[in-house]
């Protein structure tokens, strides 16, 4: 079943992974999270193998990972908080 997680709350979803973890394997098991941005939505595991790091030694390293990978628009307005959007 798809999960559905706002992008303020992606840390949830990243605690349940076991660390380390190589970032195929963080793809897989992330496939089916729909991630909700302030632009849209994405699958999460597709971001996840679109970033640089081979491997992740905790749920930090994916979230700033995927900060690298992110449109600029897809978690608001640059300076403004996410709030509830």
């Amino acid at each position: 079943m798809a999960r559905e997680i706002k992008f303020s709350d992606i840390s949830t979803v990243l605690d349940e992974i076991g660390y380390p973890i190589g970032r195929s394997t963080a793809s897989e098991e992330l496939s089916d999270v729909r991630l909700i941005l302030a632009d849209g939505d994405t699958n999460l595991g597709k971001l996840v193998s679109e970033t640089s790091l081979e491997s992740f030694e905790s749920a930090a390293d994916i979230e700033s990972a995927l900060h690298n990978v992110l449109p600029r628009k897809a978690v608001g307005e640059p300076y403004q908080s996410e709030g509830d959007a």
